[in-house]
């Protein structure tokens, strides 16, 4: 591969704010999204992540059902905020007791902040999801750059994390940019097989994930806040939908290799033996979604069943 091109990725946003509850050593969950109408009971859930040694499980919004199934369980939890939530919760604390507008996104994690403070919850981090469209789409990885209409705000989030030793939660999706550019993209370069590694300066580069990884690291350099840490919150690979790109195969492949790659503990080239948790998406294919690739990202099929075989259970 001679050169990076442009990378196309994922809308950004600032909408989603976190609050977790875990240790930050190198360990892997999955996302437990909700768009199905023949999901597993919450209690059958909770079951199957612990029979699989799932020990991270990360809820898009909350859900008093999944909450009462997760009482006991000993799963670390990383619980989203709904984005029609955003503002109230950035203007008054009750809210955030109760319960993506980038201008409310830093008031509304101090908000939440104090309101778990105020209950006993001082060892759980508070902090937002970025999508990597909001870099510069011009790589090698050291070019990493945020755009202009995001740099103000990411100076803001990035000052309150860096405050409070919360990581930054960040979304990286290697299917979407080699989907989008296969000529230049290769499939082994985005599944962690590549044989023919991609050189940035003195940084050599034999997988797309740490590429798309160490982006985010310099953009974070270049407005001060490169000691912010990372969380990838969304990573994985749909096994249907727009084929030849997707298939089973392929999900198993870049799953499998992801797992191991993080559980090296190696790191990245520009953060090397700097690790950090890694959400999979999903758990399961969720037939409310939008026809495509949207319903098949899913470890399992909703009968628990797996879609193919990744885990140890």
């Amino acid at each position: 591969m001679a050169s990076f091109r442009r990378i196309r990725t994922i809308l950004l946003t600032f909408a989603l704010i976190l609050a977790m509850q875990m240790s930050f050593s190198t360990s892997i969950g999955v996302n437990f999204g909700r768009n199905g109408d023949n999901l597993p009971t919450p209690q059958n859930v909770v079951s199957l992540y612990n029979k699989c040694g799932i020990n991270l499980l990360r809820l898009f919004e909350p859900n008093p059902d999944i909450l009462e199934a997760l009482k006991g369980s000993n799963l670390q939890v990383s619980l989203g905020v709904r984005n029609g939530d955003m503002q109230s919760l950035a203007l008054t604390k009750e809210a955030a007791t109760n319960g993506a507008e980038a201008t409310y996104v830093t008031q509304a994690m101090k908000n939440i902040k104090d309101a778990i403070n105020s209950i006993g919850l001082t060892n759980t981090k508070v902090t937002t999801s970025f999508y990597l469209s909001g870099l510069a789409t011009s790589y090698p990885p050291s070019a990493g750059a945020f755009t202009n209409d995001v740099v103000n705000v990411m100076k803001d989030v990035t000052s309150y994390l860096l405050q409070t030793g919360a990581p930054l939660m960040v979304n990286v999706y290697p299917y979407y940019s080699y989907a989008s550019n296969p000529k230049d993209i290769k499939l082994e370069y985005a599944t962690f097989q590549t044989t023919n590694p991609v050189v940035d300066g003195d940084l050599s580069y034999s997988n797309l994930f740490d590429a798309m990884v160490d982006s985010v690291y310099a953009a974070l350099e270049k407005i001060g806040a490169g000691n912010v840490s990372l969380i990838i919150g969304e990573t994985g690979w749909p096994t249907a939908g727009n084929e030849p790109y997707t298939s089973k195969e392929n999900a198993e492949t870049y799953n499998k290799n992801l797992i191991q790659h993080v559980q090296s503990g190696k790191g990245t080239p520009r953060k090397p033996n700097q690790t950090f948790n890694v959400f999979i998406f999903a758990m399961f294919n969720e037939d409310e979604k939008p026809g495509g690739i949207e319903q098949n990202w899913g470890l399992f099929y909703p009968n628990m069943s797996p879609v193919y075989p990744l885990l140890s259970c």
